[in-house]
């Protein structure tokens, strides 16, 4: 399907590892009936030959760049690159594991341009099929928040039995596989001299970066729809049940940015709310860690010597809010809104 140049879409990919998943993830990238397509690749100093298979596999169709940088930036940084490095009015963050089908952005985009006030759209993202079984599960249908601060993909590890058809307005949309509208991302950019035009927080470098740019959006009044027309199967690595075997960077990063998270967005009287229940899961963290997860000790220590840029950056992020606090907080606990 070929549109015209105001509905370019540059797809985003950041890799880390991930020259075993690219040649496939090319190849449905090369089979989305949307034109016209941009594809960037920024990987982060990968060691697996990562680069050299983006820049070496044909996506025909698609005008293709590729960027090495020299050192891990994570995935923030690393979309952050990539959204400098095209003008495209329209931007879908795509993981290196995810498999689009053809109408995957076609629909999404339909969705967004459709949409009053639409800053992102996420599809049915579902795991690939079991091997025994054929069964899949649901990797995720947008994002939820409760009351312990957590924030959760809907319908995460549930039997796809074709729940969750319909569309819905959602409070966020994971990275894996979403569209974002330019414009919004703009509108939410941080602003100050050192990260001025920053759209995912670096400070973060990988895991729940992509719930600090929905928190930010819904704060000024943008939506997240849920799309299920639009699918992606997405093969997740990181998840709480396979805590233990991930690698301890992984870990470390995890727990300090739900402090960040916190601290960049919880109000006065949503602290007050959730206190309990926040509190308890905060106690648990804090004895896993001592007992079991020593490593992620240095979490606890980087958030105290960087208190005062994290209060900062609340400060930057609170002055620019739009909406009152009660329409964030109408998102915890509530799975989502009708359109």
């Amino acid at each position: 399907m070929t549109t015209g140049p105001g509905d370019r879409v540059a797809i985003c990919i950041v890799t880390y590892g991930s020259a075993t998943d690219l040649p496939m993830c090319f190849a449905t990238i090369a089979e989305q009936d949307h034109r016209p397509l941009d594809l960037i690749v920024v990987d982060c100093a990968s060691t697996d030959g990562s680069a050299e298979v983006a820049r070496q596999t044909d996506v025909p169709g698609v005008r293709k760049q590729v960027i090495a940088l020299e050192q891990n930036l994570g995935f923030a940084g690393g979309m952050n690159t990539a959204f400098r490095h095209t003008d495209a009015n329209f931007l879908l963050t795509l993981n290196a594991d995810a498999r689009p089908q053809p109408e995957f952005t076609r629909r999404l985009l339909k969705r967004l341009t459709s949409t009053p006030r639409c800053a992102a759209v996420t599809g049915r993202l579902v795991r690939p099929a079991d091997p025994a079984t054929g069964e899949r599960r649901i990797d995720a249908c947008g994002m939820r928040l409760i009351r312990t601060w957590r924030h959760l993909d809907r319908g995460s590890e549930q039997i796809d039995r074709s729940q969750w058809s319909e569309p819905h307005e959602v409070f966020g949309a994971t990275g894996a596989a979403t569209l974002f509208a330019r414009t919004a991302l703009d509108d939410v950019a941080f602003r100050e001299t050192a990260s001025k035009g920053e759209i995912f927080d670096q400070t973060f470098h990988s895991f729940r970066e992509d719930a600090e740019l929905c928190f930010r959006l819904q704060e000024r009044g943008w939506r997240v729809i849920y799309e299920p027309a639009a699918v992606a199967e997405h093969r997740r690595r990181v998840l709480p049940t396979r805590r233990r075997q991930l690698p301890a960077a992984v870990n470390y990063h995890s727990l300090k940015n739900r402090y960040l998270l916190r601290a960049y967005h919880q109000t006065r009287g949503n602290f007050w709310r959730t206190l309990l229940p926040t509190a308890g899961r905060d106690l648990q963290a804090l004895i896993y860690v001592m007992l079991f997860e020593r490593t992620s000790w240095s979490a606890y220590t980087w958030l105290w010597r960087h208190r005062r840029q994290i209060l900062d950056r609340r400060r930057a992020i609170q002055r620019r809010r739009t909406e009152p606090t009660e329409a964030l907080d109408r998102w915890f606990n509530r799975d989502s809104l009708p359109l």
